[in-house]
């Protein structure tokens, strides 16, 4: 029982230094997309985090990553916080359809299985999806604050940074770790 008890904390503990990666990295991701935004206003970029660093696709000189990954990893550490959130991000395309399935299910909820009667709920639905539209954003970056990123990037380095093309698509790898802390 001790043995079991033993592997469910470590697995849960393994579980969450993941998670803590995965919400750095994406913070991370967000922020370099902001200081690439400022350099290449009309470049059509996206992003994608994991554990071990993110991905960013879109034709922009490879230094430039590399640069911008590296400023944003700084600002964020002098507490720009703010660089961890994204208007784009699919947190908020997330929020967004949770909502809209919310005002679905209230605007339906107690109409039974007759069709009239679901039909003549849809003048409600259709005011209460744009009141689902409006609270997509600030759902969605109340959702990316406080659980698919982390502005906090403690240890985290750039460890490298690569540029490959794929089907004609630019790509670019850029590959974290957290340091170990100074004598462990």
């Amino acid at each position: 029982m001790r043995a079991m008890s033993s592997a469910l904390q470590t697995t849960g503990m393994l579980l969450a230094q993941l998670l803590q990666a995965l919400r750095r990295n994406h913070a991370l991701e967000h922020a370099t997309l902001h200081v690439l935004a400022q350099q290449f206003p009309h470049a059509m970029l996206a992003g994608r985090a994991d554990a071990r660093g993110f991905m960013l696709y879109g034709s922009v000189p490879g230094a430039a990553v590399q640069a911008a990954a590296h400023t944003a990893l700084q600002r964020l550490r002098s507490g720009e916080q703010q660089l961890a959130l994204h208007p784009n991000c699919g947190t908020n395309l997330v929020a967004g359809g949770l909502l809209a399935a919310l005002a679905l299910g209230l605007a339906t909820a107690g109409s039974g299985r007759s069709r009239l009667a679901r039909l003549l709920r849809v003048p409600l639905l259709a005011g209460l999806l744009p009141l689902a539209m409006l609270g997509a954003r600030p759902l969605g970056y109340a959702a990316q604050r406080s659980l698919t990123t982390s502005s906090a990037m403690g240890a985290l380095q750039i460890v490298r940074v690569t540029r490959s093309a794929r089907a004609g698509r630019i790509r670019h790898r850029i590959q974290t770790r957290a340091a170990a802390a100074p004598g462990l």
